[in-house]
């Protein structure tokens, strides 16, 4: 099986910004795992501004662009050097995508990207992409990296897209200030209703929240591929959704 696994920074990162050393590194060891059983692993990774803002000692995440290019400068550096360890420790290659806006838009770039992907694939890379806060704007942004690991899952066709929060999938009412929230496993259709269940952001490190994985979920499903929403806090879960098995919420894709 061929998936994409996008990890958001609260699963990444403590509250502070520092590296969440325990669980990176369990992380890494269940996708060499699963890339050793023979699937193919591509991930998406948040966590470089909120890296550079634990790294540089900052009080919260920027809000002016500068600063934001600033703290993922740092935090980028930090955090494939993290993953480049980790995963050599297991024997596998890691790459580094950074992606704008224009990457995935105008054909000929976008085609130059799909190319490179692929090619990693061919050769047992495991390839690491992140939008490329360092020199984005506004005007050539993807926004969050929900949207983007949708657009890598259609780019390579995966056979499954994988998002793993801070939060165990979609609710029937917002779990935080609703203690008897129903988790809703299956989504077989996406409609205004399954929007209005997502409410708010997510981390006060991270961009995406609910809204986003709905709209990554729409986008993966229309392009035939399932989508799950889990929580990463435990990365053993990893081994139930390749297995098959009920985890989160699951999207299923349009036939």
């Amino acid at each position: 099986m061929r998936m994409v696994i996008k990890v958001g920074t609260s699963t990444l990162a403590h509250s502070t910004g520092r590296l969440n050393i325990r669980r990176i590194e369990h992380l890494c060891k269940v996708m060499s795992d699963l890339k050793n059983s023979g699937h193919e692993v591509i991930l998406v990774s948040s966590g470089a501004i909120g890296m550079g803002v634990g790294k540089l000692g900052l009080s919260g995440r920027p809000t002016d662009i500068a600063s934001k290019q600033a703290a993922a400068a740092v935090g980028q550096c930090e955090l494939m050097y993290v993953y480049d360890k980790l995963f050599t420790e297991y024997n596998h290659t890691v790459a580094q995508l950074l992606i704008t806006g224009p990457d995935t838009e105008n054909q000929e770039r976008k085609a130059n990207f799909e190319n490179t992907l692929h090619r990693l694939l061919e050769l047992g890379v495991i390839p690491i992409i992140n939008e490329n806060d360092t020199v984005s704007t506004e005007e050539i942004e993807i926004g969050d990296n929900d949207t983007l690991s949708a657009i890598v899952s259609n780019s390579v066709g995966a056979d499954l897209l994988v998002i793993l929060s801070d939060i165990n999938g979609l609710y029937d009412k917002n779990p935080k200030g609703n203690p008897d929230a129903k988790l809703i496993s299956v989504v077989e259709h996406i409609t205004e209703e399954t929007f209005l269940l997502a409410d708010g952001k997510g981390s006060e490190l991270g961009t995406g929240g609910m809204s986003t994985k709905i709209k990554a979920a729409v986008m993966a499903t229309k392009n035939g591929t399932d989508m799950i929403i889990a929580n990463g806090a435990d990365p053993d879960l990893l081994y139930d959704i390749a297995e098959g098995k009920q985890v989160g919420t699951r999207f299923i894709k349009e036939r």
